[in-house]
C-alpha cells in the first residue's frame, strides 16, 4: 500500500467547529458524504454517524471514548483467552467483506448504510481506511475496519462470528498502531464492551487537542 496515502479531492463545504455540536453531539448534517469531508471531519475530531442512506449526522460527543496506548498495560485475562492456537490475524486482506460483516451483525441499525460502505472503500482503495481480519479454518471470523490519520487510528465498527474473534481483531489492532507509534486511538462512544477491554472517556476538548497533534504526525498503519 503506498505510503503516503492518496490525498481525496477535497470536499466542497467546511465542517464547523467541534465544538459548536449540539447537547447529542452532533455538528452538521448533509444529504451525503465524500472521502475528503470525512477526512476533513477526522482531522477536526468529528465523524459520520448515518441514521438512514440520505442522512448524515456529523458527530462530536463529550465526552469522548478512546483506548489508551500508554502506558502499556497486559490485556485483561478475558482477551488474552481468545488469543488462541488457530486463529490467524490479518490486515487489508478483506476490507469490504469485514465492512459488510460488521453491518450484517447488527441487523437492528442501519448506519452502515450504501453511502458509508462506498465511501470507506474508496478510501481504503487510496490508502486511509484499513481492517483487520480473523480467520479460522480459512473462514473469516471477526474483524475490525477504521481510519488512519497521521497518528491517529480511529476504530469505526467490528463483528464476531465466533466468540471472542473481535477482541482478538482489537488486540491486534492495538498492538500494530502502538508498535508503529500511534499516539491516539479513538473509539467515539463509550460501551460496556468497549470498557471491558480497557476504553475510557475524555472531555471532548482534551479530544480535540490531542487529536489535532495526532493528525500532523504521519505514520503508517
Amino acid at each position: 500500500m503506498p505510503f503516503p496515502p492518496v490525498e481525496p479531492s477535497p470536499a466542497r463545504v467546511e465542517l464547523p467547529d467541534a465544538r459548536r455540536a449540539n447537547r447529542e453531539g452532533i455538528v452538521a448534517l448533509s444529504r451525503t458524504m465524500t472521502p475528503g469531508l470525512v477526512l476533513q471531519a477526522y482531522r477536526k475530531g468529528i465523524f459520520p454517524w448515518p441514521i438512514s442512506q440520505g442522512v448524515v449526522p456529523w458527530a462530536s460527543p463529550d465526552p469522548r471514548a478512546v483506548f489508551p496506548l500508554e502506558p502499556v498495560k497486559p490485556w485483561p485475562r478475558h482477551v488474552r483467552r481468545v488469543l488462541r492456537p488457530g486463529l490467524e490475524i490479518t490486515f487489508d486482506r478483506a476490507f469490504v467483506r469485514v465492512m459488510t460483516s460488521c453491518g450484517e451483525a447488527r441487523p437492528e441499525e442501519t448506519w452502515i448504510t450504501p453511502d458509508i460502505l462506498a465511501t470507506y472503500a474508496e478510501l481504503h482503495a487510496l490508502g486511509w481506511a484499513h481492517s483487520a481480519e480473523v480467520w479460522e479454518q480459512g473462514e473469516l471470523v471477526g474483524g475490525l475496519y477504521g481510519l488512519a490519520v497521521g497518528s491517529l487510528f480511529a476504530g469505526e465498527s467490528m463483528f464476531h462470528l465466533r466468540t471472542g474473534a473481535s477482541k482478538a481483531a482489537f488486540a491486534a489492532v492495538v498492538d500494530r498502531v502502538r508498535a508503529r507509534g500511534f499516539t491516539l486511538f479513538d473509539v467515539q462512544v463509550m460501551s460496556p464492551h468497549l470498557a471491558t477491554l480497557g476504553c475510557i472517556e475524555i472531555p471532548r476538548d482534551e479530544y480535540l487537542s490531542r487529536v489535532s497533534a495526532a493528525v500532523a504526525r504521519l505514520r503508517e498503519f
